[in-house]
């Protein structure tokens, strides 16, 4: 990997991949999120739940329990504090949600065999508990269809007992939706992981909800095809947690959300109704297009079994530049010169800033500084992906120049193989695991016009001072900001400065409080920052028509208050 610099002498442009390259991303199995800690209640108990940071011996991405109990004296059985705000939300288990018994456990062995109803505690304990130990619940029940049939089934009888239930997939969820809060009934669809069909005309793609996106990439890479979602989380999550949770990665740029790419789904109701929209048409305009309401809806209005995906063809040309910018309207100024001048080959645009780069630096194993000596304020890396290898360099190389006689770059490198990709990505795809070996750490991920996006870092770094460093990085393509607060421990005065003025600030500016990670349980409550009440209403409408008794992942997603 060579450098090249600008000079009013002379410019020495680096040659470009001479090698395709195919998957360039070295992506660790986590979203790019961790935990503020949260106060959980049951079972008598309560703990604070840490993430494991500063003391993590095994194998990043593997549970670890570092929990401190104790008693709770005063507090009332059946509630969970949660510490997200300057203040606890209280959450009380609905009163109407039956309790688990013998009888229900005889059930569902009938249906499913012995061998998918799980009760084993350590089992229990890991789907409990979400992968970053910011989340457990106390269910004591597993089940693993295998089928939508039985899908079907399980709804159908908890629906007539009334028994809450909280669908599961890869369990790599940042918000709390895909754990219990109580003792909800774990339905895990990791067993339904079958390839149904596979249009290689079309490049549609027909799979249950329980395939790994990771094994979906290898068997669309092995036709020639390439999935248009790609997260960090890859070699753990599943489609239907994706589509569920409308995930969006770092292929948005390029090929849209998963709202333009599902073409059908076949979702189960809480009544045990299979709604089968598993269409494969590029266009079907006969009525409301029912499949969105299920795309984003975190499970709380029927659970994912099957979709149907619509896949690009994988190009040949891929190239990867990392360009340093002196400052945050350059970064801007590039990502607009990249739409005119890269156009239809542009295919990821992603930015960090100084703070990011150190972190990487200091916590990611065998990261060295690309563009020594020193660090500059940001970093951007560009991604572009094409079908004609000397067109795609012209167009490259044409737009690094008039960028760097335009000084909108002080500095940059381009990838000559797949391993230095490999690396320039490591680099921007480590920065949770960073985050997560650098200690405590208060995460936010937003979704901010772009213009507007770094005013709230500089804001947070001058309310919170010396108290912590507020580290920022994300999709700069799409506007999507992944705001971190990095502190020495989990503070309450940090907190305090740090929320409701994120949520505020993010309103004010029409933001979304929620840019691709959903609401789950974290966020529940917040929703009216980013949707108005009426809208809210509409939601919860629906919420009571698809879901009248509320069993499907209760407390999450929209205020309780609204859907009783």
């Amino acid at each position: 990997m060579e450098k090249w610099r600008w000079s009013s002498a002379a410019h020495r442009l680096l040659r470009l991949c001479s090698n395709p390259l195919s998957d360039l991303r070295c992506s660790p199995k986590l979203q790019n999120s961790t935990p503020s800690g949260v106060l959980y209640r049951h079972e008598g108990t309560c703990e604070w739940i840490r993430p494991f940071i500063g003391q993590q011996k095994q194998h990043f991405g593997q549970r670890s329990h570092h929990l401190w109990s104790g008693n709770c004296l005063g507090e009332t059985p059946g509630i969970q504090n949660r510490f997200f705000g300057a203040t606890a939300t209280k959450i009380e288990r609905n009163s109407k949600f039956a309790t688990l018994n013998s009888n229900d456990i005889s059930y569902f062995k009938e249906i499913l065999g012995e061998k998918n109803v799980i009760q084993d505690e350590d089992t229990l304990l890991s789907a409990n508990t979400d992968w970053m130990h910011k989340y457990r619940g106390s269910s004591k029940l597993l089940l693993l269809p295998r089928t939508t049939e039985e899908v079907s089934s399980i709804l159908k009888y908890c629906n007539s007992r009334c028994l809450a239930v909280v669908p599961q997939g890869g369990n790599t969820g940042v918000v709390g939706g895909n754990v219990p809060v109580f003792d909800e009934v774990i339905i895990n669809v990791s067993s339904m992981n079958n390839v149904i069909s596979f249009d290689k005309v079309s490049g549609i793609l027909v799979c249950e909800a329980g395939c790994i996106l990771e094994n979906l990439i290898s068997f669309l890479d092995n036709r020639g095809f390439i999935m248009p979602l790609d997260l960090g989380a890859k070699g753990s999550c599943q489609i239907g947690g994706n589509v569920s949770t409308n995930a969006g990665g770092l292929r948005l740029l390029r090929y849209g959300s998963l709202h333009g790419n599902v073409l059908g789904l076949e979702a189960v109701l809480a009544n045990g109704e299979v709604l089968d929209m598993l269409g494969t048409l590029h266009k079907d305009n006969t009525g409301y297009d029912l499949k969105h309401l299920f795309i984003g809806s975190e499970g709380s209005l029927g659970i994912v079994t099957k979709v149907s995906i619509l896949t690009p063809p994988k190009l040949s040309s891929v190239n990867v530049a990392f360009l340093a910018c002196k400052d945050y309207f350059s970064c801007q100024k590039l990502l607009l010169e990249a739409k005119r001048k890269l156009g239809e080959i542009l295919s990821a645009f992603e930015f960090l800033d100084e703070q990011s780069m150190t972190l990487a630096l200091n916590h990611l194993e065998g990261v060295r500084n690309p563009l020594p000596p020193s660090l500059h304020n940001f970093y951007v890396l560009i991604e572009t992906t094409g079908s004609n290898e000397s067109y795609d360099r012209e167009k490259l190389e044409a737009f690094l120049l008039s960028a760097m006689e335009g000084g909108l770059i002080s500095d940059g490198i381009v990838a000559q193989d797949i391993q230095q990709a490999s690396s320039i990505w490591h680099i921007r795809e480590g920065l949770p695991e960073a985050l997560i070996k650098a200690g405590p750490n208060y995460n936010y991920d937003l979704s901010l016009p772009v213009e507007k996006l770094y005013n709230l870092v500089e804001e947070m770094r001058t309310r919170l001072d010396n108290l912590a460093t507020v580290v920022a990085y994300g999709h700069l393509g799409d506007g999507n900001l992944h705001l971190n607060i990095s502190a020495p421990q989990y503070d309450d005065a940090i907190l305090a400065q740090i929320e409701p003025f994120v949520y505020e600030w993010t309103s004010k500016n029409r933001g979304s409080i929620s840019a691709e990670h959903g609401l789950g349980l974290m966020k529940a409550n917040k929703i009216l920052y980013s949707k108005s009440p009426a809208a809210v209403n509409v939601m919860a409408s629906i919420k009571k028509l698809l879901d009248p008794n509320g069993i499907l992942n209760p407390y999450k997603v929209l205020p309780q208050s609204m859907i009783h």
